[in-house]
């Protein structure tokens, strides 16, 4: 059986350039989470508002809206490569500066020029994603897609568990200027990887349609496939409603009492639950059923958060976020599945980021709405409502989407 048709575990890491291509992931996941664990205590600290938490969320994603789109548009036309390095790069930039920040050594005070870091990641972030599911098709052959897209949520959820994991150790034994200044070295680490990755890019077209109206053909291709829209309106639905992550800084100091380790550990638990699941898919890729499983999927995410938004002892709201992290990693694997299988190859930018524009929506827009939620009707009640509607989406989703409820990944190959 050659390497390029046999999608046993072993064979798909053997894959030359796959395990670079992990290697970039989980770097720049690493660089990236422990920015973002150390940045929202570091607004914390200043503001003691949970507003400002949620204002995190909202400087990075404003710029990321703007940049997705022509951020596909540049996958699908230039080398996946260099973009993923020059991204990188964006990464090293946004630690330096929230180095420079934290020591004073640029004449701004306040939070705001730790708001426009951030908005400089949204914009770098925008190239993350679309580089990577691009170079995956092109470093694993069909057949390997539903393995390989486990191993990915693996490695993805690596960066989630250890990034924050060390974000927190790092806040608390050695201050934020060092916690930034390792991040900056992950960053550095990503471009390595990518800079020694070997892999064929594709011929560049031979004539190439006006940017607007090839960011337009990206999104009609989305909107005409049921399954692929289905999926990631469900995913963006139920984690913006349901997202409690961001509001972590404010569970540790207000409920659960602990400090940064605490919240390092909290914030890990949901990506290790993530990582269980797709190193189980990875071994036993899911086929059959593959659309119900999804929706009971998201359902257990929306009790999840109810229980977390309901506990008031630190360990059982860390085993809650385990689980919110496990039903959260089906959704993540499916649709990753999805994503690789039904899009062509001249278009994996520009689907690639409409996926993350939906992700983005959930999450950074999420992390907005839960700060208002928290703000208006206080951090517990806002949990709960939310877990609620959760529910809510899933039922509906089920209802409203018959392919995506009996969807079959076999019928993708």
């Amino acid at each position: 059986m050659s390497a390029a048709t046999d999608s046993s575990p072993g064979a798909i890491l053997r894959q030359p350039g796959f395990a670079q291509l992990l290697a970039y992931r989980i770097t720049a996941m690493l660089s990236y989470q422990i920015v973002a664990i150390t940045v929202g205590w570091h607004i914390y600290e200043i503001t003691r508002n949970p507003f400002s938490l949620g204002l995190i969320g909202l400087a990075e994603v404003l710029p990321y809206f703007c940049v997705a789109p022509f951020a596909g548009y540049l996958v699908d036309h230039l080398p996946r490569r260099k973009l993923g390095m020059a991204a990188s790069l964006g990464l090293i930039a946004t630690a330096a500066v929230l180095v420079m920040v934290t020591n004073g050594w640029l004449p701004f005070k306040g939070t705001w020029p730790i708001y426009l870091a951030i908005a400089l990641t949204g914009v770098v972030r925008a190239f993350l994603s679309p580089v990577y599911n691009a170079l995956f098709a092109r470093v694993l052959a069909r057949g390997q897609f539903a393995r390989g897209a486990g191993f990915g949520s693996v490695v993805f959820q690596a960066g989630m568990v250890l990034g924050p994991a060390l974000g927190g150790l790092l806040v608390a034994w050695g201050g934020k200027s060092l916690s930034y200044g390792v991040a900056a070295v992950m960053a550095t680490l990503a471009l390595l990887a990518l800079a020694s990755l070997r892999v064929s890019e594709p011929a560049p077209p031979q004539s190439r349609a006006p940017i607007f109206a090839s960011i337009a053909e990206g999104a009609r291709f989305v909107l005409g496939n049921q399954i692929m829209l289905g999926a990631m309106a469900l995913d963006m639905f139920s984690v913006l409603l349901g997202g409690v992550v961001a509001m972590l800084p404010a569970f540790i100091r207000e409920i659960l009492h602990h400090g940064p380790e605490g919240l390092g550990i909290l914030r890990a638990a949901p990506a290790l639950g993530s990582i269980c699941v797709g190193l189980w898919l990875a071994r036993r890729p899911l086929q059959r059923h593959a659309g119900r499983v999804l929706l009971l999927a998201v359902a257990g995410f929306g009790l999840c958060v109810i229980g977390f938004g309901l506990s008031q002892h630190f360990w059982l709201s860390a085993a809650i976020l385990l689980f919110y992290g496990a039903f959260d990693g089906v959704s993540v694997v499916v649709r990753s599945t999805i994503l690789q299988l039904a899009t062509p190859d001249e278009m994996r930018g520009r689907v690639s980021s409409i996926n993350g524009l939906f992700i983005s929506s959930s999450n950074e827009l999420g992390a907005f709405y839960a700060g208002s939620m928290a703000r208006l009707l206080g951090l517990v009640p806002a949990a709960v409502i939310g877990g609620c509607a959760v529910l809510g989406v899933a039922g509906i989703t089920a209802w409203k989407a018959p392919q995506l409820r009996r969807l079959d990944l076999r019928d993708l190959q």
